[in-house]
This record gives C-alpha cells, sequence and structure tokens, in this order.
C-alpha cells in the first residue's frame, strides 16, 4: 500500500494550526495510534479508551478537521455505526517556501448569530446571552428585538433565519473560495440526542445544501455554556461549514450543488445573503440551534472567509 503522507509548508497557517491542534492532546495522539492497526466505531474506540462516546466524537472532530481520519456510515442490525479510519501515514513540514507570484490570501470575519436581517419564527423558539434568557421563550417577536445582538444560542423548530455579509473583499478579485462554517444542531424539547432535523441552506435567495442533523445533543454541559444553563437542555452541536468554489458548493469536504460563485452572484451587488432554516415540507421537521462563541462546544459562532488571489 502507497504511503499517505502530509506534505506542507511552513507558511500554510491555517492547515498548520488545524494539524497543531489536532495532536497537540494525548487522547487524539492514542486514537490516531489505535487506528494504525484498524478502523473503529465511535463506540469501539470509547470503550478502549475509557471514555465516554460524547468525548471521542468531540476529538474525532477535530482530527477530522485536521484530515487525519475518515468518517463513514456502516449500517447494521443495530442501525448506523460511525466507522473511523486514519486517512494519513507520514507528515512532512517543509521549512523553505518558494516566492510566489500569486500568493493566496485570506479574509475572515466573525457575525454575531444574533445580527440576522430577517426571520420568520413559530413558537418553540428563543434565545439566550451569557447571562440569561433574552426575554422570553416561545415569543417569535423577541427575534426583531434590539436584545438579539446579545444571543451567544438561539433556538426554533420552524422557520428560518437570514444574515447579510458584506463582499466588498470579493471584488475584482480571483476568488478560490467563499465559507460559512457554524456550530449547530436540531431542536428537540428539552434534548435528545437521536432527533434528525432536514436543516437547509440558502445563498443569495438560491437552495445550495441540506444537512441531516442527527439529535439535539444533550446529556452533558457544553464545554462553553454558562453554569446557569440548565443540564436538561440543548448543549452543543456539530461543526459544520458550507464552501462555495467557481465549480460546485461543499457540505463540508462533500459536493452537494452544481451552483457555484458565478451562478449565485457572489460578487454583484453589496452583499451577500445566507439563509438557514426548516423547509416547510421538510422530511424530518427537527427545528434548530445555532451556537455563539460563547455556548456549546466550539468558541466560533458564525463565520464568514473568503479564500481569493
Amino acid at each position: 500500500m502507497a504511503i499517505r503522507e502530509f506534505q506542507l509548508k511552513i507558511d500554510e497557517e491555517k492547515r498548520l494550526n488545524d494539524i497543531v491542534q489536532a495532536l497537540n492532546a494525548s487522547v487524539r495522539r492514542k486514537i490516531m495510534t489505535l487506528l494504525s492497526y484498524s478502523s473503529y466505531s465511535i463506540a469501539d474506540l470509547a470503550k478502549m479508551l475509557k471514555l465516554p462516546i460524547s468525548t471521542v466524537s468531540f476529538h474525532i472532530n477535530i482530527l477530522r478537521k485536521a484530515g487525519f481520519i475518515s468518517v463513514t456510515v456502516k449500517h447494521n442490525t443495530r442501525g448506523n455505526a460511525k466507522i473511523i479510519s486514519r486517512q494519513i501515514d507520514s507528515l512532512a513540514v517543509g521549512f523553505i517556501v518558494e516566492n510566489r507570484q500569486s500568493e493566496n490570501k485570506h479574509f475572515s470575519m466573525d457575525i454575531p448569530i444574533g445580527s440576522f436581517t430577517d426571520a420568520q419564527i413559530e413558537a418553540g423558539c428563543g434565545m439566550a446571552s451569557t447571562q440569561g434568557i433574552i426575554i422570553a421563550d416561545d415569543t417569535p417577536g423577541v427575534f426583531f428585538s434590539p436584545e438579539r445582538y446579545e444571543a451567544q444560542i438561539l433556538w426554533f423548530s420552524k422557520g428560518y433565519i437570514e444574515y447579510r455579509v458584506p463582499n466588498y473583499m470579493l471584488k475584482d478579485k480571483q476568488v478560490n473560495s467563499v465559507m460559512f462554517s457554524m456550530e449547530l444542531c436540531s431542536e428537540a424539547p428539552n434534548y435528545r440526542n437521536e432527533w434528525e432535523s432536514d436543516i437547509t441552506f440558502w445563498v443569495n435567495g438560491t437552495e445550495v445544501a441540506t444537512y441531516l442533523s442527527p439529535g439535539d445533543f444533550g446529556g452533558r454541559h457544553g464545554r462553553l455554556n454558562p453554569e446557569w444553563w440548565s443540564d436538561f437542555s440543548t448543549q452543543y452541536g456539530m461543526m459544520k461549514s458550507l464552501k462555495i468554489t467557481p465549480e460546485c458548493v461543499f457540505l463540508d469536504e462533500t459536493p452537494v450543488s452544481t451552483q457555484n460563485i458565478r451562478k449565485l452572484k457572489l460578487q454583484d451587488g453589496d452583499y451577500i445573503t445566507l439563509r438557514i432554516g426548516i423547509k416547510k415540507d421538510a422530511k424530518h421537521q427537527g427545528g434548530m440551534n445555532l451556537f455563539g462563541e460563547r455556548f456549546g462546544d466550539f468558541s466560533q459562532g458564525l463565520v464568514y472567509s473568503v479564500d481569493y488571489n
């Protein structure tokens, strides 16, 4: 079998940051060691490491982001199992950087989750800051209050929210990708780890992807959640990314649409709209939670980033 080697240059900051994060915890290094022998389910890894499945899942997400592992779903008599396989055999970092006439550049912007510009929400909804519930639960009108800008978590069972983000950094540029990343999950009463929801994304009014969220996650306190947040409520989500390139749209690393930068007119006008919500005819009407940088497991809210020349 050919050796699968990662070759990086010392100036590839983003990839190196992901790799350093993946390697800087002994648990993740132990997982990579175990995967050198075979592929395992998350439950198998949790048993061998004597850790909760939720903890192992957290570390698996970081390793996957770095590109060290792949996750595939295997169907069996008990349902579906996520099988984890190693995707790297060696890592090489080059310290000699070539001069590049057209060096890639990167722009990134944090979008507060409460800064949405439009919303259509039905009861079974709410928002909270780090200090407490914003005004009241199950009151759609709260989503139009000035206090929404303080939100660090928001949830609804039906409807959508929409953001406008500037596109001045795309003007007269060769744009390689536009990406939105966020932590989200389904929305159930209290929480239910198995509660599927079809969460759909629209860009500039065009539907581009639907993510089947497997659940509304709880059972242990979210890593960043304030102490006052109830243990019986939603606790954390999963990191998801929507990337638009000149060729297509990716949900995480999977191409999901033939829409692209040109078709979606991302370089036209003054802004890009991103809508996130539950379609009225969705098969799984399981709502959604969206996390800010001080709720859930990941210290980011909605992040908008652009790679260009």
